[in-house]
């Protein structure tokens, strides 16, 4: 019964490669972790210029609801103005 179970040894297969110069090495982790820098501060920059942008348009926004609030209300008072204690309209004669 022994005999049909296949040997489990594990054998290096002689390959001729070196292990250590095919592993990364201390260069390697120097140069990923310089890129995670990088891309950390680049995200961070990312989200401060987004978040600049939204609030940058919120007040422009609110600007411009104060503008037309300011229009709507020049307009009521030349639109008072320019009517006479009887109703009538005097730019625009009616007849």
């Amino acid at each position: 019964m022994h005999d049909a179970l296949p040997s489990v040894t594990a054998t290096p297969s002689p390959t001729g490669v070196d292990p250590n110069l095919v592993t990364p090495g201390p260069w390697g982790f120097v140069i990923i972790a310089v890129i995670a820098v990088i891309v950390i501060v680049l995200v961070w920059d990312m989200m401060r210029r987004i978040r600049r942008g939204r609030v940058r348009a919120d007040i422009i926004e609110e600007l411009d609801a104060e503008q037309q609030a300011a229009d709507a209300v020049e307009a009521t008072e030349v639109d008072d103005q320019s009517t006479d204690a009887a109703g009538e309209d005097r730019r625009s004669p009616r007849g």
